[in-house]
């Protein structure tokens, strides 16, 4: 291991070459995933797909990591912004941009050996996650949220690590009909999708350190996956107790409901 990353030696002789070997994929750049993309970088991953259609606007610069006032002013896309970041940090990265939705590279977020879901809604969320199943790629989602109980704002997040042999974000609780009919409503508590650079840091560093972990096995990956609760105003971070009661085998996706969906 290089003098560069000898502080990290402890996650094993061969976490760098699985760093350099994968193929990790971001959806998303805006709090979150642009903290993400600023620590694979760091770590040493080498092989990062970027997606995400939209441009750094005025209220984006109060997270956005990397995003500069003239960003905003030029109106730069998200994933040249977070690419630039990361070349800056290890040029020896191969970063390839995507300012679409990851729909429209379907073929090529199928190469990735993890991804990142970074998204705004649960209808986005389930869509990445059917095409994570079906591709058989662990999926580590993270968001954050606002809401107002009584007096004081409350912030909250999550973390799940949803893996192809174990429950899905449905089989969790954190995916339901209700939730995906009440899209509309889910930031209207606190304002228009409320975010803040903290606690989106907090639930990125998170979901790095389990993608780590997934590629390294310094510290063991539960085999159920992993769901944790943030609160945003005590500093906590708790495991779900959803995780324990939900089913071992999940029925939303059988072992044999892979690749691409057919229709008859």
């Amino acid at each position: 291991m290089t003098e560069r990353y000898s502080r990290q030696s402890f996650l094993g002789n061969e976490a760098l070459a699985a760093f350099r070997e994968s193929t990790v994929a971001i959806v998303g750049l805006g709090g979150g995933g642009s903290h993400i993309a600023q620590q694979l970088a760091h770590l040493g991953f080498q092989n990062i797909q970027l997606y995400d259609p939209d441009t750094v606007q005025w209220s984006n610069l109060n997270r956005l990591v990397g995003a500069t006032f003239v960003d905003a002013q030029k109106g730069r896309l998200k994933v040249e912004v977070a690419a630039r970041g990361m070349l800056a940090i290890n040029p020896e990265t191969h970063v390839q941009e995507f300012p679409c939705s990851w729909q429209a590279a379907a073929e090529d977020i199928r190469e990735a050996d993890v991804i990142f879901a970074c998204l705004d809604s649960y209808g986005a969320r389930q869509d990445l996650e059917t095409t994570a199943r079906r591709h058989l790629i662990p999926l580590i989602d993270i968001g954050m949220d606002v809401g107002l109980f009584g007096e004081r704002p409350s912030i909250f997040g999550q973390v799940i690590l949803s893996l192809p042999s174990a429950p899905c974000m449905r089989c969790l609780g954190f995916l339901n009909d209700e939730n995906l009919r009440r899209e509309a409503d889910q930031y209207g508590a606190a304002g228009g999708r409320p975010q803040v650079v903290w606690a989106n840091g907090i639930l990125a560093s998170l979901a790095v350190g389990i993608a780590v972990d997934l590629l390294t096995g310094w510290n063991g990956v539960p085999a159920e996956g992993i769901y944790l609760h943030f609160d945003g105003n005590t500093g906590e971070v708790r495991t779900s107790p959803r995780l324990e009661f939900a089913p071992k085998e999940c029925p939303h996706f059988p072992p044999d409901a892979v690749g691409e969906p057919t229709f008859r």
